[in-house]
């Protein structure tokens, strides 16, 4: 299956490990430009200090072309693993991936279960998430 990977700029090496699970089951693995140029939190906010239509146009180019992995995609699959003190994040960057793959149609597997008091909880049980219980083996 071909699959988007989705998740915080946090994740980058995660996403790099989960890429190479995946394709050893088979599964061909499209990555967030970020992971594969490496251009982690500290880079985008080296961006945001500096010229920010700059940061603003690079930001949106990069979103437009996730996008355009996901809309190529069977699935995406979400790593939202904890961050800064929240349990299993989604965050709102990771959230509109999914409302993209959502209004195409596509699969969309979270990694770990998304908490009832997550602030996108309604959103996310809506768009028929199916939760891998922390295992990438479970991606069937």
């Amino acid at each position: 299956m071909k699959i988007t990977i989705c998740g915080s700029v946090k994740f980058i090496e995660e996403m790099k490990n989960a890429k190479l699970i995946l394709e050893r089951g088979g599964h061909s693995i499209l990555l967030p430009a970020s992971a594969e140029l490496n251009q982690d939190k500290s880079f985008w906010n080296r961006m945001k200090s500096g010229d920010i239509t700059k940061y603003a146009s690079m930001k949106a180019e990069r979103m437009r072309g996730h996008f355009d992995k996901i809309k190529s995609s069977e699935a995406i699959i979400v790593l939202n693993y904890d961050k800064d003190g929240k349990k299993n994040y989604i965050g709102i960057n990771t959230l509109m991936e999914m409302a993209v793959a959502f209004d195409c149609g596509k699969k969309i597997f979270v990694l770990n279960p998304v908490s009832e008091n997550d602030p996108y909880y309604e959103e996310t049980v809506s768009m028929s998430t199916v939760c891998l219980n922390g295992r990438l083996e479970n991606l069937k």
